[in-house]
C-alpha cells in the first residue's frame, strides 16, 4: 500500500521518513519528495508498505502526529493514472489527444 506523508520537518530525509514507519511493519521504500530546483525538501513524501494491515496500522498510529511545528497528514495516497504530471502532455494516464477526424454537423 502507498501512503501519502505530508506535513514533514523540512530537514527529514529519507531514512529517516523508513525509520518512523518501520516501528509498524516492513517497509518497501520512503521517499520524500525534494524540490528540483532548490534540492530542498517539500515538506511531504510517499512510503510504500507490502502488507496492508501494517499499513493501515501505520496511517492510524502517525496520522495527526506533530514530529515538528505542524501535525502530519498520514493517508493512503490516491492511485493518480500514469502517476500524475499535471497536464504537461506526457506521462501516460488519459490521453486528450482527438486525432485530426472530419466532425460534420448534419
Amino acid at each position: 500500500m502507498k501512503i501519502f506523508v505530508a506535513g514533514l520537518p523540512y530537514d527529514l530525509d529519507d531514512a529517516e521518513l523508513e525509520e518512523i514507519f518501520e516501528k509498524f511493519g516492513t517497509i518497501a521504500s520512503a521517499k520524500v519528495v525534494m524540490d528540483r530546483d532548490t534540492g530542498k525538501s517539500k515538506g511531504f513524501g510517499f512510503v510504500e508498505m507490502p502488507n496492508e494491515v501494517e499499513a493501515k496500522d501505520a496511517i492510524e498510529n502517525l496520522n495527526n502526529i506533530s514530529l515538528g511545528k505542524k501535525p502530519m497528514v498520514v493517508k493512503a495516497a490516491d492511485d493518480k493514472p500514469g502517476g500524475g504530471g499535471g497536464n504537461s502532455g506526457g506521462g501516460g494516464g488519459y490521453n486528450n489527444n482527438r486525432g485530426n477526424f472530419n466532425r460534420r454537423r448534419f
